[in-house]
Parts: C-alpha cells; sequence; structure tokens
C-alpha cells in the first residue's frame, strides 16, 4: 500500500459448469495475471470453483468434494504469492451446505464467509440445495487442509498494512439490511462481493447505481464480480458483470459479455474513504455498538512498487462527461437561487457589481442579471460599475462595457485614478513604488465605490472574489475581499473558467457569447500595476502565485480529505503527468515548488477567510468559517512545509 492506495483486482474467469479441474486452472491463471499487475486482493465469481449453475448437482457428493480439493490447490498455489485470493465454493457444514467465500493468502484459508439471504424467487431457487448462515452455529471446521471458523458473525479481515475488509455474496447486497453494512461500520473499507446475477433488460444500469448508491451511503469502496461465460444457459444468461467503486464513484467496469476472461483492476484510496467517515458523524453514531470478528491476514512477503496506477482526473471541481452540462447549469442555478434568496429577504430592488472584464465579475454579474429575471425585477435596478485604473488594459474595459451594454442593465464608468493619487499624497506614498500599499489602494478605492453606490440605492454589493482566491488570500483585505453577498465564494477558478464558457456555449445572443469567450481567453490579473507598453497585461496572477489548476486541485483533495503534502505531491506529479490534454504538464520539481506555495499562504491567509461576508456552498468544498472550515488564523503551517520541503 502506497500513501492508503491498495490495487484491487475483479475476475471473472471462463467456467465449465461441474469441471473444478477445469475451472481451477481457469481461476489460477487469473491469480497469476493478478500477482503481475500489482494486485494485492483480488475477487472471483460466486461460487467459482464449481460454477453457480449445478443446481442439482450440489447435491451430488463427488462434485462437493472436488470442490474442496480445487480449493486446495488454490491455496497451494498462492503458498508462494502476494495476494489475498477470495473465491467462491459450496462448504459442508455438518448437516448443511453453505455457499461461501473462502479467503486464502500464501498457503493457507484466512476465514470462511457463507451466504445470508438465499434467493428463492422468480429464477433463482438457492434454497433448494443451500442453508443460510444465519443458521449456522459457530464452530470451528477443518476446510482444505486448514482449521477454519465458521460462524453467522460478521468478520472482518485485516491486512498487515491495516487495511480492513469484508465479504458478502450476491443476494446479500440486495438485502434491505445487508451485510456489508455491519461490515462498514465495523471498520471494513472495502465490501467485497461475489456474485452470480443473471442478465436482464435494463438490469445492468440498475445494479450499477445501486451499488454506487451503496458505497456512498456506507462510505466504502465496493468491489464486485459476477460470473460470465460459461454459466448454463439452459433458463438465463449471464454477461459478467464487475465493478470496483470508491464512496459511489465508479472506478473500473469490466466489458459485458465478453467470450473470454476479464481482470478489472483499480487502486482504491482507503484514506480517503477514512477522512469520509471520520468527517460524517452519522457514520459514527451508527457505528456505535456494532462489532465484528477479526481476523488477521498474513504479512506480506516483499514491499510493493511505489506508484500510483489510479485514474486520477486533475480539474477535480470540473464536471466531465455525459453529464457536464447539466452540472454546469446546476451550479449556476445553485448561485441564481442563493442570490435571489438573499434580493428578497432584504427586499432589495438594486445590486451593484464591479465589471472589470475579468472571469469573477463577468460571472457574478451573469448571476446577478438572472437572478433579477427570476425574481421578475428590472435588470436597470442592476448597477454594473467599471472602473478603469493604472492597469486597465483596453480589452478588459472594452470587453466589460460591451457586456454591461448587451445585458441591459445600468451602467457606469468611475475611473479611480484622480483619487487614488490624491490618496497617496495623503498618506505620502510614492506613486513610482508599485508595492503592496500601491496595489491594495486601488483595490480599496474600488470597494468603497461600490458600497458607497449601493448605500445610494439602497442596494446590495455583490461580492466577486472566487473560492480559489480566497484560498490562497489573493485578495485585499477590506478591499475585493469585502462585499454584501460573495456569490462566487463557493465556486473556484478553474470552475469558473469552463463555467463561463459553458454559458458562452449556450448563450441566445452571439454578441454576448463573443464577450464571454474572449473573458475566457484573457490571463487573469488583478490588473494593478500598469500594463506593457503594447498595451497588454504585464500583470499575470498565475506567475506570482501559480497556477490555479494546481491550487484547486490541492485545495479540493486537502479540504475534502485531509491529505498531507507528500500525497498530494505524489497525486499531482500523477494527474499531471500529459494524459489530460485540457491541462497544462508539470513536473516534479513545480508541483513542489506551488505546493509550498499552497500550504504557506492557506495557513496565513485563514484570518481573510475568518471575516468573510456570507455566500453558497455550491461545489462539496466550502471555505466559510460558519460552515466546513473552522480553523484558528494563528495555526502553524511547519509540520506542513517541513514535508514539502522533505519531498
Amino acid at each position: 500500500m502506497f500513501h492508503g492506495l491498495i490495487t484491487i483486482g475483479t475476475a471473472i474467469p471462463a467456467v465449465r459448469v461441474a469441471d473444478t479441474d477445469y475451472n481451477v486452472q481457469q481461476t489460477q491463471a487469473q491469480i497469476t495475471e493478478a500477482v503481475s499487475r500489482g494486485v494485492e486482493i483480488v475477487v472471483f465469481p460466486e461460487l467459482g470453483l464449481t460454477g453457480y449453475t449445478c443446481q442439482d448437482l450440489f447435491r451430488s457428493q463427488l462434485l462437493l468434494e472436488k470442490a474442496e480439493q480445487a480449493l486446495m490447490q488454490v491455496v497451494e498455489f498462492t503458498r508462494s504469492l502476494d495476494i489475498i485470493v477470495i473465491v467462491g465454493l459450496p462448504v459442508r457444514v455438518t448437516n448443511m451446505l453453505l455457499n461461501c467465500a473462502a479467503v486464502v493468502q500464501r498457503g493457507s484459508v484466512l476465514g470462511v464467509v457463507a451466504k445470508t439471504f438465499l434467493p428463492n424467487y422468480y429464477e433463482f431457487y438457492e434454497k433448494r440445495w443451500f442453508s443460510t448462515a444465519s443458521d449456522v452455529a459457530p464452530d470451528e471446521i477443518y476446510l482444505a487442509g486448514s482449521p477454519v471458523n465458521i460462524t453467522p458473525e460478521a468478520q472482518v479481515f485485516v491486512t498487515d498494512k491495516g487495511v480492513r475488509f469484508g465479504v458478502e455474496i450476491c443476494e446479500d447486497g440486495w438485502a434491505p439490511v445487508p451485510p456489508s453494512t455491519r461490515l462498514a461500520l465495523a471498520g471494513a473499507d472495502i465490501i467485497f462481493n461475489l456474485s452470480a446475477s443473471n442478465d436482464l433488460t435494463g438490469k445492468h444500469d440498475h445494479l450499477r447505481n445501486m451499488l454506487a448508491q451503496y458505497s456512498s451511503r456506507i462510505l466504502c469502496a465496493y468491489v464486485y464480480s459476477s460470473c460470465g461465460f460459461g454459466e448454463s444457459t439452459q433458463d438465463v444468461a449471464y454477461g459478467g458483470h464487475a465493478f470496483i467503486l470508491e464512496d459511489g464513484r465508479l472506478l473500473a467496469e469490466a466489458p459485458r459479455f465478453s467470450l473470454d476472461p476479464t481482470l478489472t483492476t483499480a487502486q482504491i484510496d482507503v484514506e480517503k474513504i477514512r477522512a469520509a467517515r471520520r468527517d460524517n458523524s452519522t457514520f459514527e453514531t451508527a457505528q456505535r455498538g456494532v462489532t465484528a470478528i477479526q481476523v488477521k491476514c498474513r504479512p506480506c512477503q516483499e514491499e510493493r512498487p511505489q506508484i500510483i496506477t489510479r485514474r486520477i482526473y486533475p480539474l477535480p471541481f470540473v464536471p466531465y462527461g455525459k453529464k457536464a452540462d447539466d452540472e454546469f447549469d446546476e451550479v449556476f442555478q445553485v448561485q441564481v437561487m442563493a442570490l435571489a434568496q438573499r434580493m428578497r429577504h432584504t427586499k432589495a430592488q438594486h445590486a451593484v457589481v464591479g465589471v472589470s472584464g475579468g472571469l469573477d465579475s463577468t460571472l457574478a454579474l451573469l448571476v446577478t442579471v438572472n437572478a433579477f429575471d427570476r425574481l421578475g425585477l428590472d435588470r436597470k435596478g442592476v448597477i454594473g460599475v467599471t472602473m478603469p485604473g493604472f492597469g486597465t488594459t483596453d480589452r478588459t474595459h472594452d470587453n466589460a462595457v460591451e457586456l454591461m451594454t448587451r445585458m441591459g442593465i445600468t451602467t457606469r464608468e468611475i475611473p479611480i485614478a484622480v483619487a487614488v493619487r490624491q490618496h497617496f499624497d495623503d498618506i505620502e506614498h510614492d506613486i513610482s513604488q508599485h508595492d503592496v500599499t500601491y496595489e491594495n489602494a486601488q483595490a480599496r478605492e474600488r470597494t468603497q465605490i461600490l458600497m458607497d453606490i449601493a448605500n445610494q440605492v439602497g442596494g446590495l454589493v455583490i461580492g466577486t472574489g472566487d473560492m480559489s482566491e480566497i484560498a490562497l488570500g489573493w485578495c485585499t483585505y477590506n478591499g475585493d475581499h469585502m462585499s454584501m453577498y460573495g456569490v462566487n465564494a463557493g465556486v473556484p477558478k478553474t470552475l469558473i473558467s469552463k463555467l463561463v464558457g459553458f454559458i458562452a456555449d449556450h448563450h441566445d445572443d452571439p454578441e454576448v457569447a463573443k464577450v464571454l469567450h474572449d473573458v475566457v481567453a484573457t490571463p487573469v490579473s488583478p490588473e494593478l500595476i500598469p500594463a506593457a507598453e503594447d498595451g497588454t497585461i504585464r500583470q499575470k496572477t498565475e506567475d506570482l502565485v501559480g497556477p490555479y489548476e494546481l491550487h484547486d486541485f490541492f485545495l479540493y483533495h486537502y479540504m475534502r480529505y485531509g491529505y498531507r503534502p507528500a500525497k498530494l505531491h505524489a497525486m499531482a506529479v500523477h494527474a499531471f503527468n500529459g494524459s489530460f490534454p485540457e491541462v497544462n504538464t508539470y513536473d516534479a520539481a513545480t508541483i513542489k515548488k506551488w505546493l509550498t506555495v499552497f500550504f504557506r499562504r492557506f495557513f496565513s491567509q485563514q484570518y481573510k477567510r475568518s471575516a468573510m461576508p456570507d455566500g453558497a456552498k455550491v461545489t462539496r468544498v466550502s471555505l466559510s468559517p460558519r460552515g466546513d472550515l473552522r480553523m484558528p488564523s494563528d495555526a502553524s503551517a511547519q509540520i506542513w512545509l517541513e514535508e514539502c520541503n522533505a519531498l
């Protein structure tokens, strides 16, 4: 295990019904493949050593003996291998026959789990052959040459690296209260399900969605293996289902209806699961009084390669895939509804927005205009104010004016240069000294103008600052840091860029869409330093504080799961390695540099977040001091910075 990551496999072998010799050979072949791919635990389908569809052949003494012999072969085969194998077979216990999963590691059977819920409806009639785990009296049996405890109690297996897993079988996962609920509450990070689910129209999607929701509800990883080609098609067909899910997210899925064996692998992040559970007080409450038998696995024989193989998307805040457009629209609607509620509550008929021609103020304006439309208010009540200063370029100024005009709002232009020069004279600041005073004086002048106009009209100042800036403290205290409602407070920069692009792509006014696309293409800048001689932006934010795509990556994973710098660094190196063309590529040294900046600024700038105005949470992360982040402003970043420096 590396940084809490464990490589898991779900195998669907070729089978022949009741041919245990053939089935064990196929199982061994897939174990070999799993070892070569770095898999640490692999699960096979229900009753895989015999085939699930043996029907009344399960009453055959010979088949039952051959099944145990097949398990002995698997046990012996694993003696020198560093892998845990979970296989299915029928197991005799006194006068009962149980549908079981055997957990095998390095030449021994660690434990046996019997199926609890036996389907006996429609095409299933398992009670004809099997007894339920509920009828088992705790006992010790000999299975494949090993003494093994058989029990109806929940069993949690614990690896030498501390990973905890439980096992359930097929119908168990469909039950109203599945065994895995107790297993998860007893500490199992991963649930393995050995299954034999036949194929019906629409069943696959239903199964996938059910397991995704379930793994999210019990905050676990869920690994599912269901039998495929080779099972009897006398009355039903088996297309093979294999899923690896993590807290509701599908990590990997096998191709269905394959005539060949499949092995699906993925890395599961156990630290992520445990962090989610620690943050969830409901899960903690549900755990009270829940216990399980602990079964210790054997130590690994050798250290595994320290690599990350799981897919890590570099833009965790940004929707992607088939439903991306719906999610972009949802983000926007959350912002609109949040502002609409604040407008209605305050009975304000006016909103004041500083419009710079940059990304943040553009989105804030779009949200405000749409909120006015939803409330049935006249768009003229939206007062857009452009306030050109020492660093304002023609590009951003013209985009701001064009956008406000096209949106049909009230437009005001108030240059700030004269007022700021007077302020510099008052405080005896050299105007040629382009330091923090030079920059912040402009930001505070703009905020004063917006606040005073809001007082004139009895309206609200709409904050434009985004969550990425708030995380880094890249805002002027009591300047752009302050507003009466921050509509972008829950939206990070990477999401804002894509969201404005999405709105542009779907806008019904081509001229507005043109402006929006140019805003997205404009370098991010506060424009507080004079422009270059050719009129282009000289002060580029990402040159100063680092790429927002890196900072948003750090922010998401730190806030959601509390990952340490070493793990964040390893994940970022993997995520930004060129596999995703929509983001830049960064080497390890560059990532280390900006990771250090992230933690230094994140800690030192908390005082600004402690005094931030209201603003709705939009994604799964929020920096509100009244919500997700209760952090002392004088906390030390020393241990985080030390680990960054040691990378």
